[in-house]
């Protein structure tokens, strides 16, 4: 019987090399695959090119990889919660691409189904459209964008199967789906594996031909931003 399951979330990405590229789910610090990445940093891989909205917080998440210099390039729609990330960008150490969010989100799902490009006309007449080819359509401008497939993608999933059928749950869906056909190889991490059959085929998001690894690992799932109302 088909089992993605390995042991380890250091299993899981043992064979991540380095300047490898990384397409990563999560928005902020929801649905981020926090495990895979703290693997990542043991490994002391290096001049990694990580594609995700953002680049997490100073101590959590990719922001972790940032810390120990493991990140070359970051493509990203937004880094303004990470100290580290906007020194090493105005010193220099770090390139940055940035991508409008809808812009990234489309250019994960058209490297996944194998689109090589497409126009939008987000960016048209900003640094955005610097360098890029650009056409009109039906008396509208456009920018050509190219669809992006990283060597892996990591992401995090509510519940699977082991055939690899992910479900994510409410919010934290948000750039998993995407970034989980991104990547030549997809590797997940979940917080509760179920038997096949067990999954509604109406409710899985991720269809396991599109995951490679998966591992089960408890999240710690931080706020970024705690806001309370005052007594």
């Amino acid at each position: 019987m088909i089992d993605k399951v390995v042991r380890s979330a250091d299993e899981a990405v043992k064979d991540i090399s380095d300047g490898a590229t990384l397409v990563v789910g999560g928005f902020g610090l929801c649905g981020i695959p926090e495990n895979l990445i703290n693997s990542i940093v043991k490994t002391g891989v290096k001049g990694l090119t990580c594609v995700s909205n953002n680049a997490g917080v100073d101590d959590w998440g990719l922001g972790l990889l940032l810390q120990t210099k493991q990140i070359r390039k970051m493509v990203s729609s937004y880094v303004g919660e990470n100290a580290e990330f906007e020194r090493q960008f105005l010193s220099g150490e770090l390139e940055v691409e940035f991508c409008p969010q809808g812009t990234l989100a489309e250019r994960m799902r058209a490297g996944g189904a194998g689109i090589p490009a497409f126009f939008t006309p987000a960016g048209f007449g900003t640094v955005v459209a610097e360098g890029k080819e650009t056409r009109e359509f039906d008396g509208k401008n456009y920018v050509m964008e190219r669809g992006i497939v990283g060597d892996f993608s990591l992401v995090a999933a509510w519940k699977g199967d082991r055939f690899g059928n992910l479900v994510y749950r409410k919010s934290a869906r948000n750039f998993n789906p995407m970034a989980a056909t991104a990547g030549r190889v997809c590797i997940a991490e979940i917080e509760e594996l179920v038997e096949p059959g067990e999954l509604d085929p109406d409710c899985v998001h991720t269809p396991g031909i599109f995951v490679h690894r998966l591992v089960v690992a408890p999240r710690v799932k931080r706020i970024e931003q705690r806001t309370i109302r005052k007594s």
